[in-house]
C-alpha cells in the first residue's frame, strides 16, 4: 500500500514528515541496516522533490540512521557490536545522570507524568502475531523512558538521550523482535524504576534503570553475534 501524500501544512515540513517516516523505517527494519538509499525510488515513493529528502537524510545522517560515502551515495548505517556497546555505555551514563537531575528537581505533576506512562505501558500487551500491539508498546515504551528524565531541565541532555534511544530502539526492535520478554520480567524493572524515581529515591532509581539498559545491551549483543552467524 501505497504511503499517504506529504502535505507541508505550515507546522510539519515535508522534511520533518519524511524525517519521521524515513526514521521509523530504518528503527522497525524495514530498511535493512547497510542497504542503499535510492534517491529516485524514495522521491517518487513519497512524491516529493530532492531538496526535501535531501534534508530529511541529512538530519538523519545527524542521528547516526544514515551515512553518506563518496561514490557511493546514502545508505542506512550499518550494525556492529561495537556500535551497539557504545549506545548502551552512553546510555547507561546520560539517561542515569538525566533521571538523577529528574529526582532532584521534577515537579509532583512530573511523578504523575511518570505514573501515567508506566500504566499506559503496561496495559499494552505485545503479541508477535498481532504487529499493531507491537507498534503500541514501542511507542508507549518510548514515552515512558523520555518521561521518566523530562523532568531533568536539561534540554540538551534530554536530546541526546533521545537519539541514543533511537540508536538503541532499532537494534531492539530488530533482534528481540520475536523474544519481547525473554527470561526478563520487563514490566517489573518498569515499575521498580518509576516507584523509586517518584518515591525520590535517586540511587535506587538509577542503579535499577543502570541495571535495565545494560541487561538489555548484554542481551542484544548476544543476538546480534547469533544473527551473524552463517
Amino acid at each position: 500500500m501505497a504511503p499517504a501524500a506529504l502535505v507541508d501544512d505550515g507546522k510539519n515540513t515535508m522534511a520533518s514528515q519524511l524525517v519521521d517516516r524515513l526514521r521509523e523505517a530504518i528503527v522497525s527494519g524495514r530498511l535493512e541496516a547497510g542497504s542503499k538509499i535510492n534517491l529516485e525510488r524514495a522521491r517518487e515513493r513519497f512524491g516529493v522533490s530532492l531538496s526535501p529528502l535531501r534534508e530529511a537524510l541529512a538530519r538523519l545522517i545527524s542521528d547516526g540512521l544514515v551515512v553518506f560515502e563518496d561514490n557511493r551515495g546514502y545508505r542506512v548505517a550499518p550494525v556492529s557490536p561495537a556500535n551497539l556497546a557504545e549506545i548502551t555505555q552512553l546510555r547507561e551514563e546520560f539517561e542515569v545522570l538525566a533521571l538523577r537531575q529528574a529526582i532532584a528537581l521534577g515537579t509532583i505533576d512530573w511523578e504523575g507524568d511518570v505514573m501515567r506512562a508506566l500504566h499506559r505501558l503496561n496495559r499494552v500487551e505485545r503479541d508477535p502475531g498481532q504487529p499493531e500491539t507491537l507498534e503500541r508498546w514501542e511507542s508507549y515504551h518510548r514515552e515512558f523512558h523520555l518521561t521518566l528524565i523530562a523532568g531533568c531541565r536539561m534540554p540538551l541532555l534530554l536530546k541526546f538521550c533521545g537519539v541514543l534511544l533511537t540508536l538503541n530502539d532499532r537494534y531492539r526492535r530488530t533482534f528481540l523482535r520475536r523474544v519481547p520478554g525473554g527470561d526478563r520480567n520487563v514490566a517489573q524493572e518498569h515499575g521498580e524504576i518509576a516507584q523509586g524515581a517518584v518515591a525520590r529515591d535517586a540511587d535506587f532509581a538509577c542503579a535499577r534503570l543502570r541495571e535495565h539498559i545494560h541487561r538489555t545491551g548484554t542481551n542484544l549483543q548476544r543476538h546480534l553475534a547469533a544473527a551473524a552467524v552463517p
